[in-house]
């Protein structure tokens, strides 16, 4: 599926493959800059939804940033838990989050068609260095 990237799409998933922590669309626009110089927002904004559309990577709702697909989730929404300490994000790809979740909200009478699960927490490093 890598195949169907072009230069900037590639640019902006290596920088979010080598990044530490989820990146903003403007820090992968900084990344962009130094091979696109005349790169715009909306380069950023179009190169990150192409990566989120062929499953690529992910946008953390709660923290407006993107990481990295790092693993397969057959279909399945991921969940991730995010270090409010040193910013790392773990993928979840536990198939029983989603459908507890979309079961829960079909008792309720909803429809559910996505779900963004994030779990904001201390992961065992930052828990270490207490």
């Amino acid at each position: 599926m890598v195949a169907t990237l072009n230069t900037t799409q590639m640019t902006a998933l290596d920088a979010l493959r080598r990044a530490a922590r989820p990146l903003t669309a403007y820090e992968v626009l900084d990344v962009l800059r130094t091979s696109h110089v005349s790169a715009a927002p909306p380069t950023a904004y179009r190169a990150l939804s192409k990566l989120i559309e062929l499953g690529l990577a992910h946008r953390l709702e709660s923290m407006n940033a993107y990481v990295a697909c790092c693993a397969e989730h057959g279909g399945h929404d991921p969940a991730f838990s995010i270090c409010r300490d040193c910013g790392m994000v773990v993928e979840l790809t536990d198939p029983g989050i989603e459908a507890g979740i979309s079961a829960a909200a079909r008792r309720g009478g909803f429809a559910p068609t996505k779900s963004v699960i994030e779990v904001h927490g201390r992961c065992a490093d930052c828990q270490g260095h207490a």
